[in-house]
């Protein structure tokens, strides 16, 4: 029989995964530190790239997060919990800018266009430092038009509107473009609740 001491040394609380080879992992909250294991062994400090998240997002079960979860406060906890394939990418918007925690309560599908706002903006790196100014200069309406969104409140009541803040990546693009043509305003305003899968319809039939 395995005794709790055993427990956690086979069962690591940091969230560690693998991305092309290379061990990458969070470290627990509040001192979350994203890292890279050195060729010699050494954890180094690195933002993870997108695709690193992407990886990361597959590579942990529910036992795992639960394990991560249960040291972070409760708000932030909730958070995260409403998440799945995004919740990594969630933690890294909540710990670059935590200024934005309440406005994505509200808003949880905006954070899939933050965690992956890089390659949106067509951007070498992570601007999480623009993104944290931008937003206590401008606001939740300053930030989406700097993620290329129209700044406005129909676009947040659309996003509301998405069941599941996981939206895929290969969705968000599609979805940007429809939301500056006047149909697919249109279309989406009155979709009422929208699973991924409509959602995918709906951005595709616009594309068509």
């Amino acid at each position: 029989m395995k005794t709790l001491a055993s427990f956690i040394i086979d069962s690591p609380i940091e969230l560690t995964w693998s991305h092309f080879g290379a061990r990458c992992r969070a470290t627990l909250w509040p001192d979350v530190r994203f890292e890279r294991e050195s060729a010699g062994g050494e954890w180094v400090a690195e933002e993870p790239s997108e695709e690193a998240v992407a990886s990361g997002a597959v590579a942990f079960d529910d036992a795992a997060w639960r394990r991560y979860l249960e040291f972070m406060p409760a708000e932030e906890r909730a958070f995260l919990r409403r998440f799945h394939l995004g919740r990594l990418g969630a933690l890294q918007v909540i710990l670059r800018c935590p200024g934005l925690l309440p406005d994505l309560m509200a808003t949880p599908a905006l954070t899939a266009f933050l965690a992956n706002h890089a390659s949106l903006r067509g951007a070498p790196a992570a601007r999480w430092e623009e993104i944290a100014a931008i937003h206590d200069r401008s606001g939740i309406f300053g930030l989406l038009e700097w993620l290329g969104l129209p700044a406005s409140r129909q676009t947040l009541g659309i996003l509301r509107q998405i069941a599941d803040p996981d939206v895929p990546r290969r969705l968000l693009e599609p979805l940007r473009t429809s939301l500056w043509e006047p149909e697919g305003i249109w279309l989406l305003a009155h979709s009422g609740r929208m699973t991924d899968r409509q959602l995918a319809c709906r951005c595709h039939a616009l594309a068509a």
